[in-house]
């Protein structure tokens, strides 16, 4: 072979990347070797979904990249566990069947097989002898296994509950599942509330383990802000505001009010929407005693309570209603429940609201309350009831002006100044109480802890901590996911099925896959009817299956042991190998996924089968690939898929040009514009190898100096790119030292040396760029003499004091303002370093004519020249 036909030949991608998937599926290259003395590291993507589309590049933005970390830590010396799998339970597969027919477990089983080529042509170093499928009885009975333990544990129960339903699925969704504009985040249909039985997990007992854990994982800090904030810790006070009952007395003696007071606020008398009534014998919840219970974090407030409102689906909101406003309460719940949380929450939004004509009173001053109902309230946070002080919070100021409530301030500012009497919005600050009875003049943070005591002396309150984050609904009225293992019986009532009896398998003979409002598995009788285990009379099993989140909340701990039979894990291979090192999903998982994965963590620890009580040590977002600014998906048709780029450039330059086009993080707008440049530099690097595999004999052992610092400059930017998945800058890198390689070999190639020293910094340039572009590097290192793998290489390390300039730039000051900058070599003397600023034009300017009181010089970084 010529040099000039080397320079001028064409990367043959296509055979050079089939050539090395088809070693390394021979050799075995990736198997994981449990018995390996190397220090185990465990890199996870998030799995794919093949009950939806197939992949597109979207998904190889986020698989490709980990991948590169995955071998860049493998040389690094590490025994590297990167599994992959299948989340392949969901709607998709289900509402595919509904629409042709096809029975979802035949579409997914089609999708995978699709999808696993697909991953295999990436060049990944997946062990596919650890693949997991969610929707495969092997891995599902142990979901239901996982269901037991739960139940077993007091975390699993049923209820009666207010959930989200999305009519289009025909199914619950939980909290996270719903968008911020009250849509199914699956079909974007407007999403109702509904009274259904349901099964919770209890993930409220671990709130605050959750919370706690934040601050000892390596997590990008606005995703743990964001489960801070939905985790939601409150630290403050229970009050329980007595009902008014029919025609009783006034309370504690106090003079009764007239029925409605008029407030004057804003120059006008404000008049009641109507004449108030008593609670009329309404028969209260047998739970809810003779009280309404509010939480609230501002006890200092309390004597500027003028009404209480409930959320609309409050227990006591229907049964407070008076007959005279009934018909009016029903008509405004019904509303208000057909809102999502985030809708009536918003800060600009009318403060809508209805009187119940029903009153409590003030555990101090025996005051007649107003009870009313308003959807700004929200029932999953606190009690459902809120004591209404508009003067001090601005959501309850504008609903007092909106409906004509007293305003009453009972705060003045802590700096001595007044508010006025009319005031423009709820002063909010902490303060002095006034207008507080025995607690004026106490400062708020004082005032809370001691209005909170006389509350727990009267019995009428305690201090208390409220939560955000709710017990999670996992009940879902459809086919396609894995039923839950509980039997009815109307002589046992709910009877768990028993461990032997797993897993409970889904029907295959079901011909309606559209659900009415039920569980399509109600229709399967030889499913649904079944002998009580208990005591083998006629029961039914539970129709629901899981929430698809329930499979991918612990399949991080199935993969070491994917084939294992007998258990979901074996316990020593879970502990040697979780925490998982390094996880990469998309940050869309933050409030759903990635806390439900934790609390599964956290139940696994106290059960003692898991040492850890967090399932990933490290994680990373990948950004999000767009197609015209818009995210790809199949349904919006704007789907990119990988094969026909590979087709025309290869799976290396694909994945170099991923990981070139900006900041991993990010992501960004796909185009493949500038993706030749990529071409070009994988083209240059395999034609470098070839060249000084078959240059001109040399026994030239030195580097050029240039070359050297270069090459250890190179090697300590990239190490410390890879690592935070910066991927941009590494390979950037890499063509700058490519091109510095090539200027001393020659650019055109024609003679390169066949020299150690060439040699050596070429084989350095393979090793480094081999996690970036591996078909290319094992290709690289073969043809420059090695038999075997580059990546059973170490990865390459650098010479602090060679990757040092001679040279360095140093600031110059004249009376502390940057003036200008000089270039002097490195540790140079105080002397040299002054003489050098001195002589400076710019600083000679501002030194002219005045006298130099001293020069500071800090060495290799800065000299300041005082003058007067």
């Amino acid at each position: 072979m010529t040099e000039t036909h080397i320079s001028e030949q064409a990367y043959p991608f296509s055979r050079i990347e089939a050539k090395w998937q088809k070693i390394w599926e021979e050799r075995g290259t990736y198997k994981f070797n449990w018995n390996s003395q190397k220090p185990k590291y465990y890199v996870l993507v998030m799995f794919s979904y093949p009950s939806g589309d197939k992949l597109h590049l979207g998904h190889w933005y986020c698989f490709a990249p980990t991948d590169s970390y995955a071998r860049f830590k493998r040389m690094q010396g590490f025994e590297v566990f990167e599994p992959m799998g299948f989340d392949a339970f969901g709607l998709p597969a289900e509402n595919f069947a509904i629409k042709t027919g096809i029975h979802p477990q035949e579409s997914t089983r089609k999708n995978i097989a699709f999808m696993r080529e697909q991953l295999k042509r990436i060049g990944a170093m997946y062990d596919w002898d650890y693949e997991v499928d969610t929707s495969s009885p092997e891995y599902y009975k142990w979901t239901q296994w996982w269901f037991l333990l739960m139940y077993k544990r007091g975390l699993a129960y049923q209820k009666q509950a207010l959930v989200n339903w999305c009519p289009q699925c025909q199914t619950v969704l939980a909290n996270e599942q719903v968008k911020s504009d009250n849509s199914c985040e699956r079909c974007g249909t407007d999403v109702v509330r509904k009274n259904l039985k349901q099964w919770f997990f209890r993930i409220s007992e671990y709130n605050q383990r959750l919370l706690d854990g934040l601050d000892t994982i390596d997590w990008p800090e606005k995703t743990k802000a964001m489960q801070r904030y939905w985790i939601g810790k409150s630290v403050g006070t229970d009050i329980e505001f007595p009902l008014e009952a029919p025609h009783s007395p006034p309370v504690n003696g106090a003079r009764e009010e007239p029925p409605f007071h008029p407030p004057v606020h804003g120059g006008k008398e404000v008049a009641p929407p109507n004449p108030p009534v008593n609670v009329g014998g309404t028969e209260l919840p047998a739970n809810m005693g003779e009280v309404i219970k509010v939480f609230t974090t501002r006890a200092d407030t309390l004597f500027g309570v003028t009404y209480v409102t409930l959320a609309p689906e409050h227990p006591l909101a229907i049964q407070l209603a008076t007959d005279e406003y009934k018909s009016e309460v029903d008509s405004y719940i019904q509303r208000a429940l057909a809102l999502s949380d985030v809708d009536r929450t918003m800060a600009d939004r009318p403060k809508t609201g209805v009187f119940t004509g029903s009153y409590c009173t003030h555990p101090f001053t025996g005051k007649r309350i107003p009870i009313w109902i308003g959807d700004y309230v929200i029932g999953s946070y606190g009690s459902g009831a809120v004591m209404a002080v508009p003067a001090h919070d601005q959501r309850d100021f504008e609903f007092a002006l909106e409906h004509g409530l007293e305003i009453k301030q009972v705060i003045r500012p802590s700096d001595g100044s007044q508010l006025p009497d009319e005031l423009e919005a709820a002063f909010t600050d902490y303060g002095i109480m006034e207008n507080s009875g025995e607690f004026d003049g106490l400062t708020s943070k004082d005032g809370m802890n001691r209005v909170g005591e006389r509350l727990e002396k009267k019995g009428l309150g305690k201090a208390t901590i409220t939560w955000h984050l709710r017990d999670w609904t996992i009940s879902r009225q459809r086919y396609w996911g894995a039923p839950i293992p509980i039997i009815h019986c109307e002589n046992c009532g709910i009877v768990p099925v028993p461990e032997k009896d797993l897993p409970v398998v889904l029907p295959e003979d079901i011909t309606e896959y559209k659900p009415q409002g039920k569980s399509p598995l109600e229709t399967v009788d030889s499913f649904i009817n079944v002998p009580c285990p208990k005591c083998g009379g006629p029961a039914r099993r539970d129709a629901d299956t899981m929430d698809t989140f329930v499979c991918s909340s612990w399949y991080y701990m199935r993969y070491p042991d994917a084939r294992l039979d007998t258990a979901p894990f074996d316990t020593n291979n879970l502990n040697r190998m979780l925490p998982v090192d390094q996880y990469v999903g998309g940050p869309e998982h933050a409030m759903g996924h990635l806390i439900y994965s934790r609390f599964f963590a956290k139940v696994a620890h106290d059960e003692g089968l898991l040492k850890a009580d967090e399932p990933f040590k490290r994680l990373v977002h990948q950004g999000i690939i767009l197609n015209k600014g818009e995210r790809m998906s199949k349904s919006k048709g704007n789907s990119v898929a990988p094969e026909p780029v590979i087709e025309r450039y290869g799976s290396d330059v694909l994945r170099c040009f991923l990981m070139f086009s900006g900041d991993y993080t990010l992501g960004g707008d796909w185009s493949e514009q500038g993706i030749t440049g990529v071409e070009r530099f994988v083209a240059r690097l395999w034609r470098l190898a070839m060249s000084i595999a078959h240059g001109t004999p040399s026994n030239d052992n030195v580097f050029p100096e240039d070359i050297e610092r270069k090459l250890h400059q190179t090697i300590k930017a990239v190490t410390a790119d890879l690592q935070d998945f910066h991927f941009n800058t590494a390979l950037a890198r890499l063509m700058e030292l490519t091109n510095q390689v090539y200027a001393w070999v020659g650019s055109d190639l024609k003679n390169p040396p066949r020299s150690p020293a060439a040699t050596q910094v070429v084989e350095i340039l393979t090793r480094l760029l081999a996690p970036l572009a591996p078909h290319l590097a094992e290709e690289m290192w073969e043809t420059l003499g090695h038999s075997t793998s580059v990546f059973d290489e170490k990865y390459p390390v650098h010479d602090e004091e060679k990757a040092r300039e001679d040279s360095i730039t140093i600031a110059v000051q004249v009376n502390g303002k940057l003036r200008d900058t000089v270039t002097v070599a490195r540790d140079a003397s105080d002397d040299v370093l002054k003489e050098a600023a001195l002589g400076l034009e710019k600083v000679q300017l501002h030194v002219a004519g005045k006298q130099v009181v001293k020069t500071i010089v800090v060495p290799n970084r800065i000299v300041n020249i005082v003058v007067k």
